[in-house]
């Protein structure tokens, strides 16, 4: 057993696929490459993997699919879609059912390389060292990606996970626009801040069964994490 990465890479291009897969692997990974999502959703059930990127266009099953199922199994593996498609909805409906990342096609294997190693990073929380976060009457274990409502468990994905974590343990639970967006995506686009606010949008939803929770908007400034007495 080794200590490289294991990626799982869905490409149905065979082309782009060897490349990639072949590049990856110079770079230090192991990678296990499938060219539809029904390979996909078999390989998640045999092997453990660290990151799974994942194009969108895909016979069998699509990359959407493909992702809502394995969040629906509770699989909190992070992942990035790739797509050629440029509308800024698509992007927004792959973070809305539980994408970390978007990476546009084509593009370029550094900036891919880079993506995996700033997600990999940014979600890695020491096992040792964890403790449960108590947000109203929710609990949050940033280890397992679990939230807590009495005994109702929900499972976020590593991006959303780490988003909730820094909320919960923010100054004043203050979150920061600027730094999270550098700190998690790289860059403080405009592209990137309506990603945020999707994510943002998805904890409003899963902490509502509280109702002294709020997230606020803080303009210019980014979002605090309020709980009423």
């Amino acid at each position: 057993m080794n200590n490289k990465i294991r990626v799982l890479y869905l490409e149905d291009d065979a082309d782009l696929g060897e490349i990639t897969r072949d590049i990856l692997e110079r770079e230090g990974f192991t990678v296990k490459w499938v060219n539809n999502g029904e390979e996909g959703l078999e390989a998640v059930k045999d092997y453990l993997f660290d990151i799974i990127i994942a194009d969108i266009m895909m016979p069998k099953l699509d990359g959407y699919t493909f992702l809502k199922t394995i969040r629906e199994q509770g699989n909190n593996i992070p992942l990035i879609l790739l797509s050629a498609r440029v509308l800024t909805e698509d992007v927004l409906k792959g973070f809305s059912i539980g994408a970390d990342d978007y990476i546009r096609k084509p593009f370029n294997i550094d900036e891919l390389v880079a993506r995996m190693n700033r997600l990999l990073k940014s979600i890695t929380i020491p096992a040792v060292s964890v403790k449960t976060i108590k947000i109203g009457d929710y609990e949050y274990n940033p280890y397992t990606l679990k939230l807590r409502y009495k005994e109702e468990f929900s499972s976020l994905s590593p991006k959303a996970g780490e988003i909730l974590h820094r909320l919960a343990t923010g100054e004043n639970g203050m979150l920061l626009r600027d730094k999270t967006l550098i700190d998690l995506w790289g860059d403080d686009n405009f592209f990137n801040g309506r990603s945020l606010d999707v994510f943002i949008s998805k904890l409003r939803k899963l902490l509502s069964k509280d109702p002294r929770i709020n997230i606020l908007n803080i303009r210019a400034v980014g979002y605090r994490l309020i709980i009423m007495e």
